[in-house]
């Protein structure tokens, strides 16, 4: 999935500028829920990178099963930090 189609899917739009915070609160609350009803590992792992962003991911173990994918979502959790330092 891209990120254009994350957003209209849980927030009803692709511009964020003006969704309301309970609108806001209610898509990351669906995001969670699918996340836990996702049983693919690319998809699991592409809603906990998206619910991440939002500063609303489960902690990896209780988000994934396998080592690799926590490992897979620490590597993210690095390369989003390292990012932020250089901008």
């Amino acid at each position: 999935m891209q990120l254009d189609d994350f957003l209209q899917r849980y927030f009803a739009t692709t511009d964020l500028s003006g969704v309301a915070p309970d609108t806001l609160a209610a898509g990351i609350e669906h995001c969670r829920v699918d996340l836990g009803l996702e049983e693919d590992r690319g998809k699991r792992f592409a809603l906990w990178s998206f619910l991440h962003m939002f500063g609303s991911a489960p902690d990896l173990a209780a988000a994934f099963k396998n080592e690799e994918d926590r490992e897979a979502a620490r590597n993210f959790m690095d390369l989003l930090a390292a990012s932020e330092d250089d901008g």
